[in-house]
């Protein structure tokens, strides 16, 4: 029986994709990219994507049932090797990257019921985080229970800030407000802050855990004494919506990230702009500080690799850019320094919109690893949890606990997810 050109073209299609994957390819990819395959039972590697597999004789000329059963049947080896999987693809920019689909991570008790936006950690054992579901939670991630639920917001919750060595954190929220919470005090918030004319997003707290500084949408910044609730300083710079904002420990210093593609970095005594660094391409959406206070890191928007970078400044005198670590295909929004203990070199770890983690050398600006987080959706946060954890905020499967692991030199694995 003959196949009509239509229904045949659409066979010939799934046979193809079917018969790839099932070979040891994870993903279909676009041919536009050189990709290979490697067959991790009898580790041979074969080209894909160009040329391809057709249709077999036998089969073309075969009853459409059959057809359709020997589609389904290569379907079937495809879902037998999904977790065996290994898959290498060089970039347009020459980058190799790798990765390993690992065994499935142990599914925790979730935090939330909804896209987490943010997490903090608290301690080596807890972190909080708050997310569309209005609501801040405080998590063991160690032991994969809820601890704690805040209530009170009455928006998506947008920044925490934990306060050093206390049981007192901070969550900012779409609402416009600011409410300061203790893990061991009452359920409801011990101060509220309330300033801002649109969504705080910007959020953070002294050295001393005196002060709070926030940002908003609304183009100011506002200066809080965080023991009577009071506002005392008040900031503003015309096109300034902030997108974060972090204190330089031991200093009177905040940097502050901006939609309008720049980082300014603020004196907090009399809240004034103390240094504005050269404007970027795109947006800036977030910024971390190390902890000696020498040097900061920032991030870009982007889409399809224009943008989607990191950026390491120096904050000393000169506050030159150092160097820059490109590689995500998407909004880079999020970015740690990494304990000195996850490597023999210092790094840093970035997340992005595109579904990955990357861990960078610091000072070369190579990529070490990358992790691809599949079905997370866009990441949105990233804290460090303890000296080999890091724990990674996502859009659609809450909060991923990754952690290194050093059999083959440096690399990161979910191990857990809530």
């Amino acid at each position: 029986m003959a196949f009509p050109s239509p229904l045949l073209a659409i066979l010939t299609e799934i046979w193809d994709r079917a018969q790839r994957l099932a070979s040891g390819c994870l993903y279909y990819f676009p041919k536009d990219k050189c990709y290979t395959t490697l067959n991790t039972a009898a580790h041979q590697e074969n080209p894909v994507g160009q040329g391809g597999t057709h249709l077999p004789a036998a089969t073309r000329d075969a009853a459409p049932h059959k057809v359709l059963r020997r589609c389904c049947a290569a379907m079937g080896k495809l879902q037998s090797k999904l977790k065996h999987s290994t898959y290498k693809y060089s970039r347009p920019d020459g980058i190799l990257e790798e990765r390993i689909q690992t065994k499935v991570c142990q599914e925790y008790s979730p935090a939330h019921v909804d896209t987490v936006s943010v997490v903090a950690a608290l301690s080596p054992d807890l972190c909080i985080s708050g997310g569309k579901d209005k609501t801040v939670v405080a998590y063991n991630w160690k032991t994969g229970n809820v601890v704690r639920t805040f209530k009170g917001h009455e928006r998506e919750i947008t920044k925490i800030a934990c306060v050093c060595r206390s049981s007192q954190f901070f969550s900012a929220s779409r609402d416009r407000t600011v409410m300061m919470w203790d893990l061991h005090g009452p359920s409801q918030p011990r101060q509220q802050f309330s300033g801002h004319a649109m969504v705080v997003t910007g959020l953070a707290v002294s050295p001393d855990s005196s002060q709070l500084c926030t940002g908003s949408r609304d183009n100011t910044l506002l200066l809080w004494d965080v023991g009577t609730g009071q506002c005392a300083e008040r900031a503003s710079v015309s096109r300034n919506l902030v997108t974060h904002l972090c204190w330089v420990p031991r200093e009177p210093y905040i940097l502050q990230t901006s939609e309008d593609k720049t980082i300014r970095l603020w004196d907090s005594r009399g809240l004034r702009v103390a240094h504005v660094f050269p404007t970027k391409q795109h947006i800036q959406t977030y910024c971390e500080v190390s902890e000696d206070g020498q040097k900061c890191i920032s991030c870009s928007s982007g889409f399809g690799g224009e943008g989607c970078e990191a950026t390491l400044w120096d904050l000393r005198q000169t506050r030159n850019r150092i160097c820059e670590y490109k590689g995500h295909f998407q909004t880079v929004a999020s970015c740690v320094f990494l304990p000195r203990a996850l490597a023999l070199m210092p790094t840093i770890a970035t997340s992005s919109h595109d579904c990955k983690v990357k861990v960078w050398n610091q000072d070369t600006g190579a990529c070490l690893f990358t992790l691809s987080l599949d079905g997370s959706g866009p990441l949105t946060s990233l804290a460090v949890g303890d000296t080999v954890s890091l724990l990674c905020a996502s859009f659609s499967r809450g909060i991923h606990l990754l952690r290194a692991d050093y059999g083959q030199g440096l690399a990161l694995r979910e191990v857990a997810a809530f």
